[in-house]
């Protein structure tokens, strides 16, 4: 197998500093979202939402975020490359970074949380972690990545697949709870860059 490069890195801190508190707090920063969101997300030119996602977020070179794209926090989030979103999916960063690794597939209508509520405590408190998703993997339509969990190099995730923790390496997992029903081929080479014009 093709040696990879080396993973992207994270959301810069030094960055973040920088980005004024209204992109992520009170009324201003709900208007921003949604004009990201219902505005920006739907404009079909893939390289101008490119262009603005890249101030608020690391996408590396080759990957593509397609239209109908919505985030719940405009920082916190990292793409490497030749990697691919699909049309509307869902990233929430609210209760911690999501991190996407080199050559990742992502189907459409997925939705990754960092943020969850406690459902049996009385005052239904929220909790979260980060979700790491590495290189070569593939996460099949409407499937739900739940906070803290960590999809392993190469692993896929099925169809309407809820995924409630950490997935091995090069496993095939499936179900609600997903689970492991299979092992996929390791011998995976780097992919070429997919960039649709108007998706």
């Amino acid at each position: 197998m093709r040696k990879t490069p080396e993973f992207a890195e994270p959301f810069s801190n030094q960055f973040q500093t920088l980005t004024p508190a209204f992109y992520q707090k009170g009324q201003l920063g709900q208007v921003f979202r949604y004009f990201a969101n219902a505005g920006i997300g739907h404009i079909p030119w893939m390289a101008f939402r490119l262009f603005f996602y890249r101030r608020f977020f690391t996408i590396g070179s080759g990957s593509t975020v397609m239209m109908g794209f919505k985030v719940r926090k405009m920082t916190g989030l990292s793409i490497g490359i030749n990697s691919n979103i699909n049309p509307s999916c869902m990233l929430d960063t609210r209760g911690g970074s999501i991190t996407i690794g080199n050559y990742v597939d992502i189907a459409p209508e997925v939705n990754i949380w960092t943020l969850e509520h406690n459902l049996q405590h009385p005052d239904f408190p929220s909790s979260g972690g980060p979700v790491v998703v590495e290189d070569f993997a593939w996460i099949a339509n409407r499937a739900v990545i739940l906070p803290g969990v960590t999809i392993g190099k190469g692993a896929v995730v099925a169809t309407g697949a809820v995924v409630t923790k950490n997935v091995p390496e090069w496993a095939i997992v499936g179900g609600v709870p997903a689970r492991v029903i299979g092992q996929r081929n390791p011998d995976q080479n780097p992919r070429k860059p997919y960039n649709p014009f108007l998706l």
